[in-house]
């Protein structure tokens, strides 16, 4: 993508067939600032034998955490964990591009950044039988955490469904804080924590779409964002987003690009090390 108005244009071609009864289009996004990134869930990243400490962090997060409330299924909990860094297998999304090209184009001003999109729907028309046939009959595109555990109550139970076919399935976190809620959240969860995002694109190629943003794009994108208020003071809301915002904003090469300097690029590794997309 060379410009702004050429990736504006593509990506709402992109999503124009998908709507169906859908108040909006059935693609949800992910964002990362560096083309050389990967899709590697937060849990992935620990190396080694990491499928096989998972049931361990989130019995242990759970114990810990017990104060918190996030609601009353597992699937809440592990929404909660990878919101403040837990290592798991789910990665975050969004219904919003521009809160993806967000988090694509707040840092590494030099690098080309990539925007993914995957059509939720497609996804889940290939959902074992029980997992598709609840979701078809309350008409709704993603799952919430309650929708979901009325057939997987567990990780193993999810695993199983998917026997040695790993699928990929897309539900909205509950409305933990303001942050969640104005990023328009989604996270996706595949039934085996071994198989990566990655691998499931390359075997349904004709469900995701990409788009390359080069430097020059990617800077006339993020004052565009910055123009519409897409910011940190806004997706990350709190002092923490202020600073972030501030920072980044009057970091040397801020007329030029926007701020994005080495400080913001140190928080967004942190993100990525993590697995999330978001702050």
């Amino acid at each position: 993508m060379s410009s702004w108005r050429e990736l504006d244009d593509s990506v709402g071609e992109a999503g124009l067939g998908g709507g169906g009864g859908h108040a909006h289009s059935t693609l949800v996004f992910r964002g990362l600032a560096r083309s050389t990134y990967t899709h590697m869930s937060g849990l992935a990243r620990l190396r080694g034998d990491y499928a096989d400490v998972e049931s361990h962090l989130i019995r242990n997060f759970r114990k810990y955490a017990h104060r918190q409330a996030p609601g009353p299924t597992l699937w809440d909990w592990l929404a909660l964990g990878q919101h403040h860094g837990l290592p798991t297998r789910l990665l975050d999304w969004t219904f919003s591009p521009l809160v993806a090209l967000h988090f694509a184009t707040a840092s590494w001003p030099e690098d080309d950044a990539v925007l993914l999109a995957v059509d939720c729907a497609g996804a889940h028309e290939l959902l074992p039988e029980p997992l598709g046939e609840l979701l078809a009959a309350e008409g709704a595109l993603v799952f919430t955490t309650e929708l979901l555990a009325k057939v997987a109550a567990d990780l193993p139970c999810l695993d199983e469904l998917g026997g040695d076919r790993p699928f990929l399935a897309f539900f909205e976190p509950p409305s933990l804080d303001d942050r969640v809620i104005n990023q328009s959240s989604v996270l996706s969860v595949l039934s085996d924590p071994a198989f990566q995002l990655e691998q499931w694109l390359e075997e349904h190629q004709g469900l995701a779409r990409a788009w390359l943003i080069p430097p020059a794009a990617k800077a006339e994108i993020r004052q565009r964002l910055d123009q519409a208020n897409i910011t940190e003071r806004v997706l990350l809301p709190g002092l923490d987003g202020l600073a972030d915002w501030l920072r980044r904003y009057y970091s040397p090469g801020s007329i030029e690009y926007g701020g994005a300097g080495a400080p913001m690029a140190a928080q967004e590794e942190r993100h990525r090390q993590d697995g999330r997309m978001a702050g």
